[in-house]
């Protein structure tokens, strides 16, 4: 499994945009192979983080590499982020402790 970490900030002018593009890449993102879940924290000062789990990178390459998401891609470097940084992580180890819920 691969994890990708989407750190970002969006441009205030852009905010009314942002919202239908990152639907729309969710959208792609859930219909390609290997894809497992993703979920997104935003802080109070704005940055916004995403989780992405991946079966595999190869598969994460094919979503980074959609025609659509590149598009969007495309928008968000030119007008939609001030910034952005992106982490792809292999999973080393995974533990979990699901307390029961009697």
């Amino acid at each position: 499994m691969v994890i990708a970490i989407f750190r970002s900030r969006t441009n205030p002018e852009a905010e009314a945009e942002a919202e239908p593009l990152r639907a729309r890449v969710q959208e792609i993102a859930e219909s390609m192979p290997g894809y497992i879940s993703n979920k997104t924290f935003v802080a109070e000062d704005g940055e916004r983080v995403s989780i992405h789990h991946w079966e595999s990178e190869e598969l994460l390459r094919a979503f980074r590499n959609h025609p659509v998401h590149v598009e969007i891609q495309k928008f968000g470097r030119k007008k939609l982020y001030t910034e952005y940084s992106i982490y792809v992580c292999e999973v080393l180890r995974e533990s979990q402790f699901p307390r029961s819920r009697t």
